[in-house]
């Protein structure tokens, strides 16, 4: 008797209906493999559907609607008519519309599509001067649009597809009376994909305002973060917190690591501690310039600066694989955040480790973060604050809080990214032990710090 024999088909590129050109581009730049958001947002793409596709950071997002886009695209026949947009992308920040247009740029690169570019931060002159000759595909945050477009520099009446990339972080900046601006500028009879790695109860009235009866792609429920990032958190006083960070740094010098502040004189505090250590460490930010982010997003890339302190301005946008340690040195008010402030580690297939610092004033955000991921972040080291519970201990009684720090409990050892261990902070993401053992002094009271 003959046993039937399975057959496992590989999807690639050329099954989602993409023109062979374009495959041929696409495997010249290294990528022969579509990701599973890509495989299942293109086809229904290709057909012309509005798509809502749900996705962790790092997943191929960008693709997945770029590529219908260029190959929607070359079935046009003549150029665009000046001032006119063929196809609007909408970014939140600048860096991620920065890394959009590069993306799109290769794969259109010695063809005669025209892909633009509207940011903030830059003189607005130029904008207006390329905008004039008409754009295949603009890439664009909100306001600076809008600047355009109430100069009468830009014609949104023929654009046939909108895009909304990461929709959710748009809604957390308040941009959702832009959107509806911006919408009002558009034709009713449009292509619109919508794509997002959080989904805020906001984002369904996103969705029935602007996407006509969409085909839903989700490839990891909203709020999951990345496989292969190992996550652990501190619980630690805030004067301490300075001192443990250049401790876990010290562990991995020759390692990328992005540090997220809270606010922006806080980065710049933090730089300052850092570079004072020995750290090649630069900050990006809302109060830098265009300029001094792009020199230092270009520094950090090159590993000219392997410490990159930043606000959650670069927690969207920055693909950089060789990112191995993410330290969340303040913990985000919107939990959604932390989702993607993690996700700029692990990406291409590589591990990564997220470290969380929690002091007592921040037990509401971190119980919110965990609400979020639907799970406890394991305890490298303190003891939970009040209120707060210890997963490694869920047995054992309530301890009144304690933090590391005063009032910590001794930790094992101080590198090593491995949440499973007792001690471990953020050094090699595969959990290679470092820095040295401390015993820390109980406060009397035995309250926490």
């Amino acid at each position: 008797m003959c046993r039937a024999r399975k057959t496992f088909i590989m999807t690639t590129f050329n099954n989602l209906g993409l023109p062979p050109k374009l495959v041929e581009k696409l495997i010249s730049t290294g990528i022969d493999k579509p990701t599973p958001i890509q495989e299942g947002a293109i086809p229904h793409a290709l057909e012309g559907k509005d798509v809502m596709g749900l996705a962790q950071t790092g997943t191929g997002k960008t693709l997945a609607f770029g590529l219908p886009l260029i190959a929607k695209l070359q079935s046009y026949g003549h150029p665009p008519a000046p001032k006119t947009v063929r196809s609007l992308i909408l970014a939140p920040t600048r860096e991620l519309a920065n890394q959009i247009k590069d993306s799109l740029g290769i794969l259109v690169d010695g063809s005669h599509f025209k892909v633009g570019l509207v940011v903030g931060g830059v003189a607005i002159n130029p904008q207006i001067k390329r905008a004039g000759r008409g754009t295949d595909i603009l890439v664009a945050t909100p306001g600076r649009l809008i600047d355009l477009m109430e100069r009468r520099a830009l014609d949104l009446s023929q654009t046939d597809f909108l895009v909304l990339d990461e929709a959710d972080q748009m809604l957390d900046m308040g941009f959702i009376h832009a959107l509806r601006q911006i919408v009002g500028w558009l034709p009713e009879k449009r292509q619109t994909m919508l794509f997002s790695a959080t989904m805020p109860k906001l984002m369904a009235e996103i969705s029935a305002s602007y996407l006509n009866n969409p085909v839903r792609v989700q490839v990891a429920p909203p709020g999951k973060t990345a496989d292969k990032v190992t996550q652990g958190v501190h619980y630690i006083s805030k004067a301490e917190k300075p001192n443990l960070l250049i401790e876990l740094l010290s562990t991995h010098r020759d390692e990328a690591a992005i540090v997220f502040s809270r606010t922006k004189h806080g980065s710049d505090r933090l730089v300052k501690a850092l570079v004072k250590k020995g750290f090649e460490a630069l900050t990006v930010h809302g109060n830098k310039s265009q300029g001094q982010r792009e020199r230092a997003l270009k520094a950090f890339r090159n590993g000219e600066a392997m410490v990159l302190v930043a606000t959650d301005v670069a927690a969207r946008g920055l693909d950089i694989p060789q990112v191995r340690h993410v330290y969340n040195f303040d913990l985000p008010n919107v939990p959604e955040n932390y989702v993607h402030r993690i996700g700029r580690t692990a990406r291409a297939g590589m591990d990564g480790a997220a470290v969380a610092f929690c002091s007592p004033d921040e037990t509401d955000e971190l119980k919110a973060i965990q609400k979020v991921l639907k799970m406890d972040i394991p305890v490298l080291s303190g003891t939970p604050w009040l209120g707060m519970t210890d997963p490694s201990h869920k047995n054992k009684p309530k301890s009144n809080g304690g933090g590391r720090g005063k009032g910590g409990p001794r930790r094992s050892g101080g590198g090593g990214g491995n949440p499973n261990r007792s001690g471990g902070g953020g050094g090699k993401p595969s959990g290679a032990p470092g820095g040295q053992q401390r015993r820390r002094r109980r406060p009397s009271s035995g309250k926490a710090a």
